[in-house]
């Protein structure tokens, strides 16, 4: 049987995951005797870990939700996420008007209490890490947290909202918050509209969740923000595939814009897939990125870079003479 600190951390880690453990099974795992693992429990409820626990031929031990916050065990991959994670909610990278000050506290409490090897791995990617500030104006959590608990309830939701077309009251049955280009939507059924909508937290005013119940409707879309990002960047005209002459992890650094897909070829190349509205925006994109590059398709793509090549030559008094009349 291992030492009574190392069995108990062993058992409350097991318990975290919170599925639900057959007494004989849980003994076993943490290697210790029924009677034991009847104290340890104890002991664990003592400290404020509601344990449940059930007897009979389905019974069992749960760890479930209380009254009070108790300790968490983390293990060391979800440690780092956790550290992590705060890090960037205080940067606002979570895209919500979190207090600064107390992810960071947080953060500091996670930190202090880690073991000095993963302390030390913690402190290593920190370090290593930049996260940038967001520049986006950013909903409150109590806005999140209004929409979030009207989906749950399927309430229709009344609030002002300031789109490009100046102030307007909007009704709508919500079904989704969706996180996408760093900014927070709502997908909803805009009633007035007949037809679905997606609108910025922060461009929403007021908002006011009734008393309507709706009927959730089918959603046009499994991935959402797949089909938000279709629709907000229109219908493409073109796909161009290219050869860049780079690996994959230069290619996406180098690139002004990744609107397309890497796929490595070997060690020194990678093709790129792209999904385009116009050659020019990203003719664009390749000369700002210096990029080595082979037009794989369509040829009406490399046919406007030639023109392109030849105008700017021409510019330079190097190019061939334009044909006059």
């Amino acid at each position: 049987m291992p030492p009574p600190r190392e069995r108990m951390l062993r058992l409350l880690s097991l318990l975290q995951t919170g599925r639900r453990w057959p007494a004989g099974e849980l003994a076993s795992a943490v290697d210790a005797t029924p009677r034991t693992l009847r104290r340890d429990i104890e002991h664990l409820r003592d400290l404020g870990y509601p344990v449940e626990s059930a007897r009979g031929p389905g019974g069992h031990y749960r760890l479930v939700a209380g009254a009070a916050l108790p300790p968490l065990m983390l293990e060391d991959d979800e440690a780092i996420a956790a550290v992590l994670g705060l890090k960037l909610a205080a940067a606002g990278g979570a895209g919500l008007d979190f207090a600064t000050e107390a992810a960071e506290r947080a953060a500091a409490k996670l930190r202090r209490i880690l073991p000095a090897p993963l302390r030390r791995r913690t402190d290593e990617i920190l370090t290593a890490v930049e996260i940038g500030a967001t520049g986006h104006p950013q909903p409150s959590p109590a806005l999140l947290g209004e929409f979030a608990a009207a989906i749950a309830a399927h309430r229709r939701v009344v609030f002002g909202h300031a789109g490009e077309r100046g102030p307007s009251r909007r009704t709508v049955e919500p079904h989704r918050l969706v996180r996408l280009r760093k900014r927070w939507y709502l997908f909803a059924w805009d009633l007035d509209r007949h037809d679905w909508r997606a609108f910025r937290l922060d461009r929403i005013d007021g908002p006011r969740t009734t008393d309507d119940v709706f009927r959730p409707r089918a959603l046009p879309a499994d991935d959402l923000a797949a089909h938000l990002r279709d629709r907000f960047r229109g219908p493409a005209a073109h796909q161009v595939v290219l050869t860049l002459h780079a690996d994959a992890r230069d290619a996406a650094a180098r690139l002004h814009r990744v609107d397309g897909t890497l796929h490595p070829v070997d060690d020194r190349r990678c093709r790129y897939i792209a999904d385009v509205d116009s050659y020019e925006w990203l003719a664009t994109v390749l000369v700002l990125a210096g990029l080595e590059f082979t037009v794989d398709r369509p040829d009406a793509f490399g046919e406007y870079l030639a023109r392109a090549a030849h105008r700017l030559l021409r510019a330079t008094g190097r190019g061939p003479a334009v044909d006059t009349p």
